[in-house]
């Protein structure tokens, strides 16, 4: 290998160590959906918000994404919602809700174990359509992408929180905590993902829907030792190809 080749991807190592700076967390990305409180003007409310409280209701959803949303299903009614109102929740839906780009930052505790904890998940507060008279905005969607993979059948898949809150693996969903309830517990293992067909060592899709639908809770805490791999960003890359190019133009022109 020539010295400028040499020197070239050393550098290209180095600039990926950058771009990967902050390791020991994980940040999935997605997107953040206001909804319309009652009594306020300028917007649509859907009943599904401050409406009904009918605990946790299973089956909301089908199982598995249409078009990479989940879709209502045999138990929307009994959750507090309808298949056409449903339809708005993780879609733009202009007069019923508003929305903008959003990160989940998950940190490493214990080797390979990364989590996010709040007892008091409120990340829209005074934006959007604001709290609308309340202490906090209340009434919002939540959908965030990225990749899992697994090496082992023990890794688990916890989540704690309220409301609802749906997780696909490769289009198909493994946590089903639909309603509108207190913080309950789910969770899924390697295991479950074996059982279904997935293989180790292999990456697939990761889709995480949650609704915060109602005063005066909002509880949101992740812990995982599955891998989770965030959505890469195209700009980065292209960042990082532009400075290796450079960098090896600078060193032929030094070394020729």
């Amino acid at each position: 290998m020539t010295r400028a080749k040499t020197l070239f991807w050393a550098t290209v190592i180095v600039l990926v160590g950058v771009s990967s700076a902050g390791a020991g967390q994980i940040t999935l990305t997605g997107r953040i959906r206001d909804f319309c409180a009652p009594g306020i003007t300028g917007c649509t409310q859907l009943a599904d918000f401050e409406g009904s409280i009918p605990g946790l209701v299973q089956n909301m959803t089908l199982d598995t994404l249409i078009g990479g949303v989940p879709v209502a299903g045999p138990n929307i009614v009994a959750g507090a919602s309808t298949a056409a109102n449903f339809a708005k929740w993780y879609t733009d839906s202009p007069g019923y809700n508003m929305s903008q780009d959003f990160s989940l930052t998950l940190t490493e505790g214990a080797p390979g174990v990364y989590s996010y904890s709040s007892n008091s998940f409120f990340p829209i507060d005074g934006q959007l359509y604001g709290n609308q008279g309340r202490t906090h905005n209340y009434h919002f969607t939540l959908q965030l992408a990225g990749f899992l993979s697994f090496s082992d059948a023990s890794q688990t898949f916890s989540f704690t929180g309220d409301d609802d809150l749906w997780i696909f693996v490769n289009g198909k969903r493994f946590m089903d905590l639909g309603g509108v309830h207190s913080a309950t517990t789910g969770s899924f293992t390697g295991q479950a993902l074996l059982d279904a067909g997935l293989l180790a060592n292999t990456q697939y899709s990761f889709d995480m829907f949650f609704a915060e639908r109602h005063t005066t809770e909002s509880n949101l805490s992740i812990t995982t030792s599955l891998t989770l791999t965030p959505v890469p960003d195209p700009g980065s890359s292209l960042l990082l190809l532009g400075m290796g190019l450079v960098a090896l133009r600078a060193w032929r022109k030094r070394w020729q």
